[in-house]
């Protein structure tokens, strides 16, 4: 039976994948626009232990290489804020030499 279902999804294009990934997305999101605050909640919590029972067995090397993905985005995102903050002070200086002149 799952065979057959993994047969069919191998045989669709990329369009009846899209469609079908889109009718799952919007079921989805009208069960979650549907629960109360406490089935959320419980929704929650069970993906948060989920995570942590991912974590716990998984080996050094695979908490290492998530931590030094984590390091990388923290990196990646100090960046953005120095280029930004470099921008903005290329913009202020050449419009004050502007007024100045």
């Amino acid at each position: 039976m799952a065979q057959r279902g993994q047969e069919r999804r191998a045989e669709e294009t990329e369009e009846q994948r899209n469609s079908r990934l889109a009718v799952m997305g919007q079921g989805s999101q009208q069960r979650r626009a549907e629960e109360t605050e406490e089935e959320r909640n419980s929704r929650l919590v069970i993906m948060a232990q989920r995570g942590q029972e991912r974590r716990a067995e998984g080996t050094n090397e695979q908490r290492n290489s998530r931590l030094s993905a984590m390091l990388q985005h923290a990196r990646e995102r100090l960046l953005n804020v120095i280029e930004e903050q470099n921008h903005h002070q290329i913009q202020t200086f050449y419009t004050a030499r502007t007024v100045l002149n």
